[in-house]
């Protein structure tokens, strides 16, 4: 997907990208909406490591106009199995938040890529959270970006000079299926992305954690084959 032919002219867009797939699919969607999309990803201590690798190479994949990545270890705070020495749950998703919920991360994250925006010129911010097929977690529902987006109005010198922030949410109420039907027709491979939290040594999606298992749900249901490689 090649940069758009006016991207030295096109308003700037800043995504938060992870290196899973809906941040994958959320960046080609503001690519496709015509932004010069500069994209923001966070090291922030995860054992799944191999999504940050899936985040570079998406940026070059999509040649998007810049890539950021900053450190932020929160293995100093714990309380996740994905930053602290906590088995990563294998039987399905239930109804509780589960363990691997990282405390306040999207709060933290789309500080960070509102700071980004501002600091870029940007006025336009997206994040692919998702809050039908998904394992729970508050700071995905509708209700926390519409507050974010308050919050961010508040607290910036672009929200005081009446310049507010948008936040793009545009995966927000699909299913899985819908965002693996949205990545075919983006054109995107699914194996540039990285969704489990769990990754074997040999570097294959471990296919029984929480995000495997609706990843997989959400291609099987859609009729689209994932090239990603799964153990299970």
């Amino acid at each position: 997907m090649p940069p758009p032919e006016n991207a030295k002219t096109a308003p700037i867009a800043v995504v938060l990208l992870s290196g899973g797939l809906d941040s994958m699919v959320t960046a080609a969607l503001a690519k496709e909406q015509g932004f010069a999309v500069h994209a923001l990803s966070v090291d922030y201590g995860q054992r799944h490591r191999l999504e940050l690798e899936s985040a570079r190479r998406i940026a070059a994949r999509l040649e998007l106009v810049r890539h950021t990545e900053i450190a932020l270890d929160l293995r100093a705070f714990g309380g996740s199995a994905l930053t602290d020495a906590i088995d990563v749950p294998k039987s399905g998703v239930g109804e509780d938040i589960p363990v691997t919920y990282v405390p306040a991360r999207n709060l933290v994250f789309l500080a960070l890529t509102t700071a980004c925006a501002e600091a870029a010129g940007a006025r336009d911010v997206f994040i692919g959270v998702n809050a039908l097929d998904y394992s729970g977690y508050p700071d995905c529902r509708p209700e926390f970006i519409a507050s974010f987006a308050e919050t961010a109005r508040l607290g910036t010198k672009a929200g005081a000079e009446g310049m507010p922030f948008t936040i793009h949410a545009p995966l927000q109420h699909m299913t899985k299926a819908d965002i693996a039907s949205e990545c075919a027709r983006l054109g995107l491979d699914p194996a540039w992305s990285w969704s489990c939290y769990d990754p074997t040594s040999e570097g294959l999606a471990c296919g029984l954690c929480d995000s495997c298992r609706l990843r997989k749900k959400g291609f099987a249901e859609a009729g689209i084959v994932d090239s990603t490689r799964y153990k299970v």
